[in-house]
């Protein structure tokens, strides 16, 4: 049978038991495990499955995922997101729209500690929308500011898809991570624009909270120091060569836990929160990971993934146009595919194309990521509306949708920029090198 006909087979076949809600990490593994038996037979193909499996879980590099899962665990049941929506709130609260402004600052910087978009849009939702109700906000803007916010968090890092891409592509962890912070940044600036020209526009949708006094402001904005210090441990221990990526995140969840019994935070209770949060996180994680593993041996095996790639060099087009062409199927398939699978899918086909093309991989990380974030919130799938509808029952999946809409074209305009204008994402990187 013709291998590559067996992979386009394998690829209806995954489709379909996605249809069925079959969990995506297992959907990709029978798919490509059952391509593989039948290109290379039974044994041959689960002697690789099982390599696959051992070579993935024993990775040093891949401890990296867990610990900073852990470190975004324990902060979260700490409650420093509430002291983090607290501070913005002080500041910007009292402005039109604040409570939008102040959460969408909260989760910028939620994201520095957790590298998770789902789970900053899910704990911020548990402090901002019941404030946001109490000022009679719309449904849409108090659930879009949410929704989008918490996109912001597989940006700004450290982050998760950001580790699996270095990982997949061996591109360094550290500048991937330098590389996001100044598009992350320019993200949560965006979208405060979004909320303050909207809000001038319509005032109905939202008004100005409870005025802060300066030292009210202050007060606040001492609380944070504890996320403060996490980012420059981090983030500045990366840049200035301190740590390794891997060793940052060990020194991540260490302190975070340090500051959580310094501040009397560290029960038994969230203590155990934080750790099976951790392993499920970090299960499925792995889960997706080996799947979208096998999924690409049989890419390989069966010749599909270098069609692909004869297909798109023989395109007589400029590099540029091929680029966008590339960044164009990113943004249709993340309306219908989970963030983590449509990386670990694509970005072995798409790398090696790109890369020749004379791009750079750190580039092309930060602005795939981006188009990620997009999917996140897009229709038909868009995870993170669908936990901002499970937080708040009451509120119409249309209105979230009607809510995350401006903050898509804002994000759009961002990605278009970073393309343009590369230095965007990889000024910060190139100045690391001269620290290191």
């Amino acid at each position: 049978m013709d291998p590559i006909f067996v992979g386009i087979v394998s690829f209806v076949v995954l489709f379909v038991l996605l249809a069925l809600t079959v969990p995506i990490g297992f959907a990709m593994g029978l798919a490509g495990l059952g391509g593989m038996a039948m290109i290379i037979g039974w044994s041959p193909a689960l002697s690789l499955f099982g390599t696959t499996v051992y070579e993935t879980t024993v990775t040093y590099d891949l401890s990296i995922v867990p610990l900073f899962v852990l470190m975004g665990s324990v902060a979260s049941h700490s409650g420093l997101s509430r002291e983090l929506y607290e501070a913005f709130n002080a500041w910007f609260g009292a402005f039109r729209g604040g409570l939008a402004l102040a959460t969408i600052g909260a989760c910028g910087a939620f994201a520095a500690i957790c590298g998770s978009s789902v789970a900053t849009a899910a704990t911020m939702s548990q402090v901002a929308l019941p404030q946001m109700e109490k000022y009679n906000y719309s449904d849409s803007l108090a659930t879009g500011s949410v929704a989008a916010g918490g996109i912001i968090g597989i940006l700004i890092p450290p982050s998760v898809v950001l580790v699996l891409y270095g990982i997949l592509t061996e591109t360094s962890i550290g500048d991937l991570f330098i590389a996001g912070v100044v598009p992350g940044i320019l993200t949560v600036i965006g979208f405060m624009l979004v909320i303050s020209i909207i809000t001038r526009i319509w005032p109905e949708l939202g008004g100005g909270g409870e005025r802060k006094s300066f030292s009210q402001k202050l007060s606040a904005l001492g609380k944070t120091w504890a996320i403060l210090l996490l980012f420059v441990l981090v983030i500045g221990g990366i840049y200035f060569g301190v740590f390794t990526p891997t060793e940052a995140a060990g020194v991540g969840a260490t302190f975070s836990f340090l500051i959580s019994a310094m501040r009397r935070r560290l029960t038994f209770q969230n203590t155990k929160q934080a750790l099976l949060e951790t392993v499920k996180t970090s299960a499925m994680i792995f889960a997706i990971l080996i799947g979208a593993l096998t999924l690409n041996n049989l890419m390989v095996f069966s010749g599909i993934a270098a069609a692909i790639s004869a297909f798109v060099g023989g395109l007589n087009m400029s590099p540029s146009m091929i680029m966008a062409i590339i960044l164009l199927l990113y943004l249709l398939m993340g309306a219908v595919l989970d963030a983590l699978a449509m990386i670990l899918l694509t970005v072995p086909i798409f790398f090696p194309i790109v890369t020749g093309l004379g791009f750079d991989p750190v580039w092309f990380g930060v602005i795939v990521v981006m188009i990620v974030e997009l999917g996140l919130i897009t229709p038909p799938i868009g995870m993170n509306v669908f936990v901002i509808k499970g937080m708040a029952p009451n509120v119409k999946l249309s209105a979230i949708y009607l809510g995350v809409m401006p903050f898509v074209l804002a994000q759009i305009l961002l990605i278009i920029a970073v393309f343009q204008i590369p230095e965007i994402a990889l000024w910060l990187p190139e100045t690391a090198k001269a620290f290191q």
